[in-house]
């Protein structure tokens, strides 16, 4: 062997002894950090437990406010099965209830952002664990974990883009969102059957404040099973104090730019992260929020004219056709009601007024207690152009189809010539430029 060739064997076998000196992932000598630890993750474990348990909760009353075995038209889940079950009617009382539940889903699901990407840091040496599995036993509960942060990034991913109405992901929100919260929430569920116990141990063994309350120097924990405390953790630059106020600090920044959207009043104006946040869109009765334009769902002048008629169907069959110079002179009734959508934003209450649906159900011998409701909108793209009410929403004397807001004509934006104001309900339920009401058993 040659000078040259020995000389480049040297060099190769040199490289492979730093490539071999570099940890792997895999290894507990990779993650360094002395903050990390049973007790850190037991803390976050918890936090998220209560706002992910009420994150659910008001998830499932979301999905029951869209009347979701009605005709099966509110609800797009194709072989939802079991899984679709309903328990309830959808009340109509107090008017902000839907407001309030979703509301509390979106501003709480922002806020929890850092809370979770902080307890994923504090476990993630045992996401890289090797071997992947030791026992059948193990093997399950890695395929669960693996639900379990997949389910929750795919969740907490898909919620925000909704927020934000980017729709990146292929396929409707609706279905992907259903089917991945049903999956998170199984693991979910498994997870904190078998961790729950656990961590309460740990946090009552060295209690909440002691471990706050430790200078820098000592932060890092004593040796554990789980694998969780580095064997050889660099030098603290922070202290557990700290890391738990950044991850505080940033909940609090998030629900300040985002809680404004359904609170209201002047944090409405900071709602930076709402896609109707910020100022009030202009002055005079119309100045609210809007969600879709008449451009934008293919409304055309015409459609909106004099020509324009309302088909109002009756049970029986028996049909009227009324122009909004007929409905107006019907019998006029007003409410104060917001409209509260989806993405967590909402308006104030605005003054609505117009004919009662009840009321138009008796024009087509609906009787004194009017079935079910089936709204057409004139809309010619995006969802919700045929939307469903339950019988207790139809006979709320709340429930509109308003004519004018805050004293004035409906603008083209809002729903002119006629649209739907139904108290608690989801806003996709106040159907603008309504074309027709079928009344009727639907489901």
């Amino acid at each position: 062997m040659g000078v040259k060739q020995r000389a480049t064997t040297g060099r190769k076998s040199a490289v492979r002894q730093r490539v071999a000196r570099i940890p792997s992932p895999a290894g507990p000598e990779f993650w360094r950090s002395p903050l990390r630890g049973p007790w850190l993750t037991a803390l976050l474990g918890v936090v998220l437990l209560a706002g992910i348990t009420v994150l659910i909760v008001t998830g499932l009353l979301s999905y029951a406010a869209y009347n979701p075995n009605v005709a099966a038209v509110n609800d797009k889940t194709p072989d939802k099965g079991l899984l679709g079950f309903y328990l309830f009617s959808w009340p109509t009382h107090p008017h902000w209830l839907y407001r309030l539940t979703q509301g509390t889903h979106v501003t709480l699901g922002v806020v929890l952002v850092p809370v979770l990407l902080a307890k994923l840091w504090s476990v993630v040496p045992k996401l890289f664990a090797l071997p992947p599995a030791r026992s059948v036993a193990h093997a399950i509960e890695r395929i669960s974990l693996l639900l379990l942060v997949g389910g929750v990034l795919f969740e907490f991913a898909t919620g925000l883009l909704n927020v934000q109405l980017d729709y990146v992901f292929p396929g409707s929100f609706y279905p992907l969102h259903f089917y991945g919260a049903w999956v998170f929430i199984g693991a979910f569920v498994a997870h904190v059957v078998l961790r729950f116990p656990l961590a309460m141990r740990v946090l009552r063994e060295r209690g909440l404040r002691g471990p706050l309350r430790e200078p820098a120097a000592s932060q890092q924990e004593p040796p554990d099973a789980f694998g969780l405390v580095a064997p050889r953790p660099d030098p603290p630059t922070l202290s557990r104090r700290g890391l738990l106020g950044l991850v505080g600090g940033g909940s609090l920044l998030l629900f300040v730019v985002t809680a404004g959207q359904s609170i209201g009043g002047p944090l409405r104006g900071l709602a930076l992260l709402a896609p109707h946040g910020g100022p009030e869109p202009a002055a005079g009765p119309d100045g609210f929020q809007i969600n879709k334009t008449a451009h934008g769902v293919g409304i055309r002048a015409t459609d909106t004219g004099d020509d324009w008629r309302l088909t109002v169907h009756g049970p029986d069959g028996r049909t009227v056709r009324l122009s909004r110079d007929d409905l107006l002179r019907l019998p006029q009734h007003g409410a104060r009601l917001p409209i509260a959508c989806v993405e967590g934003w909402s308006t104030p209450d605005q003054g609505w007024s117009g004919v009662r649906l009840r009321d138009l159900a008796a024009l087509v011998g609906a009787g004194d207690r009017p079935p079910e409701a089936l709204v057409r909108s004139l809309q010619l793209h995006g969802s919700f152009r045929v939307a469903a009410l339950r019988a207790n929403q139809v006979r709320d004397p709340r429930s509109l189809l308003a004519l004018r807001v805050n004293g004035a004509a409906l603008s083209l934006d809002h729903g002119y010539p006629a649209r739907i104001t139904v108290p608690a309900a989801p806003g996709v339920l106040h159907t603008k430029w309504v074309a027709s009401v079928t009344f009727g058993e639907l489901s």
